[in-house]
């Protein structure tokens, strides 16, 4: 099965701005591809659960993320994205 990544509007803030701050800013853009590929792939199978099995955290260097799945719809949200070194 394969889920619908959608990204929040604080999400996209926070990509934004971690690719503003970025040192690599190359290394952000491919991080981020890579994020939507594994959350669009598995997205129970990665990252660690938080306030339920459904809201997760997780991370593709140099960004973390958090995401919510939604498997009735087939759908991820990204919740909040930042730069983690």
């Amino acid at each position: 099965m394969t889920f619908a990544v959608n990204l929040d509007p604080p999400a996209i803030q926070g990509l934004a701005a971690a690719w503003l701050a970025a040192p690599d800013r190359g290394a952000v853009t491919a991080a981020a591809h890579q994020m939507e590929q594994i959350l669009a792939a598995d997205p129970l199978g990665h990252g660690e659960s938080r306030e339920s099995s459904v809201s997760r955290v997780g991370y593709v260097p140099p960004l973390g993320f958090t995401f919510d799945v939604v498997v009735d719809d087939s759908a991820v949200h990204v919740t909040a994205i930042w730069l983690t070194s």
